[in-house]
């Protein structure tokens, strides 16, 4: 596993390898791009001939082909159905995942998608927001449950040391901008906790297996009554409930927090029974997210979403780490 995060391309560089990759496509999806954000990947609008796609370009490091190509196969399943999730549209040569090469030797991974109209939510909107993330995440679970993955299906695994251990897949916790060293203590103890925790808890097929884990109100769309879902970059093997706590990420500490938890579980529990042991995990589960959001902040310091949390992110994750040691609320809020 690497803990590598960074892509040296410039922006420049990056679109002259986008558009390398529409070289692959029929003349027709040759149009215009325009680079819409990086983090895990770069994302670029692509409109041609009338139509708008979205061009996802892999950085080095993180997922095989053939775990890109895995995650295809779980968003057709998905849209088998009814899902309304991202498809990705076939190169001249029948490739959905292209493979790019670069002038160092090494490869970049590339996926065109139709582009999924709708609305995003924020944090401003009615708490009641949650219920829909819930309700979906409640039928994208039913899905994983019961769905026969083919041969060779491989996603990367979200477990306790992939996610906040020193060498997890987004870094070391440690090296989150503005974490007070006096303050790793603190943190280390609560990391410690989750492990003792989710040992005990365990990895049964009725509380770990294929999730979408970065299902936040950013990576959903409303549409004429319809709730879409996109960005399944990080999906994977973790614990079911993990959604849940991705559901806040980032976000975790803000004022309305624990309404969102409810109105989340309100709509989840609609379709979906959440067991009582299951329940009793969640405050374990939102803090283990927010630490390894604070590992990502090391690793992804540079980024726009870094930069725009402000310098107190990371006390305030030292202070949820508290709450979680020494009392039976919700590390979540004020």
């Amino acid at each position: 596993m690497s803990a590598e995060q960074s892509d040296t391309l410039t922006d420049a560089e990056i679109t002259l390898l986008a558009h390398q990759a529409l070289a692959s496509y029929p003349a027709a999806l040759r149009g215009e791009l325009k680079l819409l954000c990086r983090s895990e990947n770069a994302t670029f609008l692509l409109q041609a001939a009338g139509k708008r796609y979205a061009l996802r370009l892999h950085r080095p490091h993180y997922h095989s082909k053939a775990d890109i190509q895995s995650e295809l196969l779980w968003l057709d399943a998905l849209r088998d159905i009814g899902i309304m999730v991202p498809q990705a549209i076939p190169a001249s040569d029948g490739a959905t995942v292209l493979t790019l090469p670069m002038t160092n030797g090494a490869e970049r991974y590339a996926v065109l998608f139709h582009w999924i109209e709708g609305d995003m939510p924020t944090t401003d909107v009615d708490p009641k927001a949650f219920q829909q993330l819930g309700h979906i995440t409640a039928r994208l679970h039913q899905h994983s449950r019961s769905w026969q993955k083919p041969a060779g299906f491989q996603r990367i695994i979200w477990d306790h040391h992939t996610m906040v251990s020193d060498q997890s897949h987004w870094g070391r916790w440690q090296d989150a901008p503005n974490l007070n060293p006096a303050d790793h203590g603190i943190v280390a103890e609560a990391v410690a906790r989750v492990g003792q925790e989710l040992q005990g808890f365990g990895k049964g097929a009725d509380r770990y297996g294929l999730i979408h884990a970065d299902l936040r109100l950013t990576n959903l769309l409303l549409h004429k009554g319809e709730t879409r879902v996109i960005d399944f970059d990080d999906c994977g093997l973790g614990w079911y409930l993990h959604d849940l706590a991705a559901a806040i990420s980032f976000v975790e500490h803000h004022p309305r927090a624990a309404e969102w938890v409810d109105n989340w579980i309100l709509g989840y529990e609609k379709v979906a029974h959440i067991s009582d042991e299951e329940m009793a995990l969640v405050p374990t589960l939102l803090i283990q997210r927010r630490i390894q959001m604070t590992a990502w902040m090391g690793s992804h310091a540079e980024t726009e979403m870094a930069l725009s949390l402000g310098p107190r992110w990371a006390d305030h994750s030292v202070r949820l780490c508290r709450r979680y040691l020494e009392t039976n609320q919700l590390p979540v809020g004020v």
